[in-house]
């Protein structure tokens, strides 16, 4: 159980620097004025959430529940790990799909726009397009959530 442990724990850590370094470029994109800049932080932020951020989240849930079916939880009367499997299902079903749509939207157009070699008004449109900044900052905001449940176990 201890071997599973430091599994999940490592999965996690990998898991938050998955969701750093795509949360951050969305965040400094948002803050920058120039397009092409905009574009191509964007543009890293959804590689980093397909090579980072998709793979933690699976290794994390995977030995999430090997830790909790090795350490006896129930995960269906837990309620801590109820609280914590919702969670983490709005996360992985609705805000990290929502997120990467919005920054595949962008890299395909900007894709489009460096052939044309010029800016185009849809990837201008698209850089407009905040939801890659509101679902990753939810993720993000999701964590200490996620953190709190199992430590203080509060139901």
């Amino acid at each position: 159980m201890t071997f599973l442990r430091f599994l999940h724990v490592l999965a996690i850590l990998w898991f938050v620097a998955g969701v750093a370094l795509t949360v951050l470029p969305v965040w400094q994109a948002w803050f920058d004025e120039r397009v092409e800049r905009k574009a191509m932080r964007l543009t890293d932020a959804q590689r980093h959430e397909a090579t980072w951020l998709l793979p933690s989240l699976i290794a994390t849930v995977f030995t999430g529940y090997a830790w909790a079916a090795a350490a006896d939880y129930n995960v269906i009367t837990t309620g801590w790990l109820v609280g914590l499997q919702v969670l983490t299902g709005v996360n992985v079903f609705i805000f990290v799909p929502l997120m990467g749509v919005g920054l595949r939207r962008v890299r395909m157009l900007a894709l489009q726009a460096d052939k044309q070699g010029e800016v185009t008004d849809a990837l201008r449109d698209a850089l407009a397009d905040n939801v890659p900044l509101v679902f990753g900052t939810l993720i993000a905001l999701t964590i200490p959530l996620m953190v709190w449940l199992p430590v203080f176990k509060p139901f």
